[in-house]
């Protein structure tokens, strides 16, 4: 699919698109760094255990944004890839995640490709007419005002099975 064959599909679509082509991009930059199968969802965890320390999954989860199920998702990545490891909690169904001694190791490399990727990420807001991060933090907060499903029902009465509400506040 060329870029300019997007406009035609719906925002989902374009948005993973973009996604794609900034993680597929960051990922690259993994491999060269000799990080192979490291993945761009595993930086926010790495992040939030070096400012956190040792975390619970579900605490993890909160923490980067994300639901327990994709953080669990995640930290079972990681520790198949031995950047993290599992703990038993205080509870018998807690598990804690931290850092293994080889994504210790890699942290001096992680920082600096974060740097590094903050860095080109305000180069590239700057060729934008409005910056990429303020609309999606605008976006999410509409969003968060009226979901995408009541906006979908408003637009097509009937269409879904009007249990579409409006979040609760």
């Amino acid at each position: 699919m060329s870029d300019q064959a997007l406009g035609g599909y719906p925002l989902g679509t374009r948005l993973r698109h973009l996604l794609e082509l900034l993680d597929g991009d960051v990922a690259a930059v993994y491999d060269d760094l000799g990080l192979p199968g490291f993945r761009p969802r595993y930086v926010p965890v790495v992040r939030a255990l070096v400012a956190d320390g040792p975390s619970s999954i579900r605490d993890l989860g909160r923490a980067i944004g994300v639901t327990h199920s994709a953080a669990s998702q995640t930290v079972a990545s990681m520790v198949k890839d031995d950047l993290v490891v599992l703990a038993p909690g205080a509870d018998a169904r807690q598990r804690i995640v931290r850092l293994s001694p080889r994504g210790e190791e890699l942290l001096p490399v992680m920082n600096a490709e974060w740097d590094a990727t903050v860095a080109a990420a305000a180069a590239f807001e700057a060729e934008l007419p409005y910056p990429l991060s303020r609309l999606i933090e605008e976006a999410v907060e509409a969003l968060g005002r009226r979901s995408m499903r009541q906006r979908i029902a408003d637009a097509a009465p009937g269409l879904t099975s009007g249990r579409a509400g409006e979040p609760e506040g």
